[in-house]
């Protein structure tokens, strides 16, 4: 007897899921990133301001 291979198929949404969420925590990574930066930038200004 020939067996066939059934292969589910599975809504390309699901496919996707696994990208999405690696994108998803990469943008938080940057996001968090800029806003450490941001925050030693606004430190500096304020600390040459007050130096003045």
């Amino acid at each position: 007897m020939a067996r066939e291979q059934h292969t589910p198929t599975r809504p390309w949404i699901q496919d996707a899921v696994p990208l999405l969420v690696v994108l998803l925590i990469a943008a938080h990574v940057l996001a968090m990133i800029y806003w450490i930066y941001r925050l030693a930038i606004q430190k500096q200004v304020q600390h040459r301001t007050k130096a003045h």
